[in-house]
């Protein structure tokens, strides 16, 4: 017989995995239905959690259509979401040679914050080698 204390709640992880087209259009497709995605599993649209990933969502998708688009290849969105614990943000393109990093932009620059929002919104983010070929930019929350 097992004892309260040592019982454990099974954990349920639930994933959502979509390719997009490595455009524009695609990129805001995949923060549309990431949102839904989330309302779904019980994470109302305008909650704090809901706001942080569209936000990193809509980064990530649009460093993928802009740096690490190749013609004719998609990207892939995964969400993993174990709830009231974690959510893992996964967007992966196909482009092997150029990886992000945190480079402070010039103080005129039109581009180059993405990722410091990222950082600043993400519990923690890292940059993953993609088999056979290209990267995946992961972002993880604590719930």
């Amino acid at each position: 017989m097992t004892s309260p204390q040592t019982r454990q709640e099974p954990v349920t992880v639930r994933v959502f995995t979509q390719r997009f087209s490595s455009t524009p259009r695609g990129a805001r497709l995949a923060r549309r239905l990431s949102l839904h995605q989330l309302d779904r599993w019980g994470v109302p649209h305008g909650s704090t959690t809901s706001d942080t990933v569209a936000q990193i969502v809509a980064e990530l998708a649009a460093n993928a259509v802009t740096h690490g688009r190749v013609p004719g290849r998609d990207f892939e969105l995964t969400l993993a979401y174990e709830p009231e614990r974690h959510l893992r943000i996964d967007v992966a393109d196909t482009r092997t040679e150029h990886r992000p990093g945190l480079r402070p932009p010039t103080p005129l620059s039109d581009s180059g914050r993405g990722l410091l929002l990222v950082d600043a919104l993400a519990s923690r983010w890292q940059v993953l080698d993609r088999l056979p070929v290209g990267k995946t930019v992961r972002a993880e929350l604590d719930l």
